[in-house]
């Protein structure tokens, strides 16, 4: 009988603990007070008081990149999905006033690639450095037969903390209060079963130049990495100008919304007071989508809401303009008919903003 390999089962060992020297860097270069030791151990120690906290809260979070995976596969791109796998965990820590410490990503495919693999994590690595958070192990699994020889799928967990006192969101969002949006990059990390059905119906290739995009290709423009908006967010906070904030994914705006606002009130949101990039106006109108399919699917423009008093707009525009952001006062928080009622979203003006839909 033949003496069979875990090599001839399509499990290379020795390509795997290359893959790990190989990032070994990568991770290092996300160092942050509280890590303790480094890669290779089973598990990732973490000091919350050498990390300066006194009376903290664990705040954990799990996402991965959905069908964007398969513009990355199919264009050859990889850095960007690694910074999306980091925003999709730790835009929604930050929402519940929480600073990421530490991430770990789960990368899995049909036979590992090192260059792939490392393109990957490369973008992971910058994705923890915009998020000041510490890329502290994670695991790579090459599975033959699960899935196809270029093909991969991730995941990423990531645990943050905040003090018991600071947690979001505060107790005082009331009727009254502004909604202040940042602009997203793009699409971001959502809805890409429908951009992915949009360009097969229009016969629009990934590599054909972008009519929304000039001087780039459709996937190069789609794969643009999804806005961490934790400095910005977290330095809003810090100063206690922030009463809430929702980080606008799968739901859209109507569906993320309500989930921190106090029962009995209605945020309303102006659909005309910002300008989202060109890319949503396209898919509105080759798809033929709907406003209020727009609205339910994708960001639209805006990747994060935050809520805040009417006597602290302009100082907490100043704040987060200071740190890059782009910021529109999109609405406000109004008293509901009912105050048992459970939140809501009223959309004013949705119409015109796609009017070609």
């Amino acid at each position: 009988m033949t003496s069979l390999t875990y090599r001839d089962a399509g499990v290379d060992i020795e390509t795997g603990d290359a893959l790990v020297d190989a990032i070994k860097p990568l991770a290092k270069s996300t160092a942050r007070s509280g890590v303790m030791g480094g890669l290779g151990g089973f598990g990732a120690l973490f000091d919350l008081k050498a990390a300066g906290y006194t009376d903290p809260v664990l705040v954990s979070a799990t996402d991965g990149v959905g069908t964007k995976l398969r513009l990355a596969i199919d264009t050859g791109y990889h850095d960007a999905v690694g910074i999306d796998l980091v925003a999709m965990c730790v835009n929604d820590l930050v929402v519940q006033g929480a600073e990421p410490l530490f991430f770990l990503d789960y990368f899995a495919t049909g036979k590992l690639d090192i260059a792939q693999a490392k393109s990957v994590i490369s973008g992971i690595a910058e994705g923890c450095r915009q998020a000041g958070s510490a890329l502290v192990g994670g695991e790579t699994a090459e599975m033959p037969g699960m899935y196809a020889k270029d093909d991969y799928d991730l995941a990423g967990f990531s645990v943050g903390a905040a003090e018991r006192d600071a947690l979001l969101p505060r107790d005082d969002v009331r009727a009254g209060d502004v909604l202040l949006g940042l602009a997203s990059s793009g699409v971001h990390s959502n809805g890409f079963s429908l951009v992915r059905r949009i360009l097969e119906t229009t016969n629009q290739g990934v590599h054909t130049p972008a009519p929304f995009a000039a001087g780039t290709t459709v996937g190069q423009a789609l794969l643009a990495p999804t806005r961490i908006y934790v400095k910005s967010v977290l330095a809003l906070h810090k100063a206690k100008l922030l009463k809430a904030a929702a980080h606008i994914t799968g739901g859209g705006i109507v569906g993320n919304l309500p989930r921190v606002l106090p029962q009995g009130t209605v945020g309303v949101v102006d659909a005309t007071s910002w300008d989202p990039a060109p890319v949503f106006a396209w898919l509105a109108q080759t798809g033929g989508v709907v406003p209020e399919e727009m609205l339910r699917v994708f960001n639209c423009g805006i990747g994060m809401i935050l809520v805040v008093a009417p006597d602290d707009v302009e100082t907490a525009i100043a704040l987060l303009t200071e740190g890059g952001e782009s910021v529109s006062r999109i609405g406000r928080i109004d008293a509901g008919a009912d105050a048992e009622a459970e939140p809501e979203v009223r959309m004013e003006n949705l119409s015109p903003r796609w009017p070609a839909a």
